[in-house]
């Protein structure tokens, strides 16, 4: 593979869960990778087996650290094709009604969830501009659907998927996807339910396949849910 042919990609929340799985399907593509997570054990595991595939850099970290995302694009060094926005944060559980929302913790919904990927995207756009590269918003159907108690996360996932779609309208040399990966068995789903059993929930990877879907193929920008995007077997 030549040096104009190496496919480069930053995915942030890339410890565990969805962001993992992805990033060990790029890395068997033959993706280069920079990744981040908060907990630096988890990231530097992720590393490891990840370095057995691909060149990867993990950079620990905090997505709404203005300072981390720079360091995260300027790991990229100079070549990005694929930005995925996939660290987020889910707030109190169990998650308490609007009328008792602390509005100090929603801030901080939104500065994760909202604000960190447009930074993110801002700093990495001239890159993916010259690539004609692509950004994955990972979004929710709690983005649309008004269930009790996820007030919070929802409405932090609804601007996410606006903010998406703006960006899709104002970005002709970028695709723009934001995806609902589905109910997964992953941590902070069952942060989300406390005390329930969620092992009936697919695990991460099985929206991996509808991700790399839209990553190999010219899809219009637009939101897509994952499982939707393969054929049922």
């Amino acid at each position: 593979m030549t040096t104009s042919q190496v496919r480069a990609a930053i995915i942030t929340g890339a410890s565990r869960g969805l962001g993992l799985a992805l990033a060990h399907q790029l890395a068997r593509d033959g993706h280069r990778l920079v990744i981040d997570a908060r907990g630096i054990d988890d990231l530097e595991r992720a590393r490891a087996d990840l370095a057995e595939l691909t060149k990867v850099i993990a950079v620990p970290g905090d997505v709404s650290d203005p300072d981390h995302r720079r360091r995260l694009v300027e790991a990229a060094d100079g070549r990005l094709n694929l930005l995925v926005n996939n660290a987020s944060i889910l707030g109190p559980s169990p998650q308490p009604p609007l009328a008792d929302y602390p509005l100090d913790v929603l801030e901080q919904l939104y500065r994760t969830n909202v604000i960190a990927p447009l930074g993110l995207i801002q700093l990495a756009l001239p890159l993916l501009r010259q690539s004609q590269g692509t950004v994955i918003n990972i979004t929710s159907d709690a983005a649309l659907e008004p269930y009790e108690g996820w007030g919070g996360y929802g409405s932090s996932k609804a601007g996410l998927e606006q903010m998406s779609r703006i960006l899709a309208a104002e970005e002709s040399l970028v695709r723009v996807y934001w995806v609902d990966p589905g109910d997964m068995n992953t941590r902070m789903h069952q942060e989300a339910y406390p005390g329930d059993d969620i092992s009936d929930r697919p695990p991460p990877e099985a929206s991996v396949p509808g991700l790399m879907n839209l990553i190999n193929s010219n899809r219009p920008s637009g939101r897509y849910a994952a499982r939707e995007l393969v054929p049922a077997q």
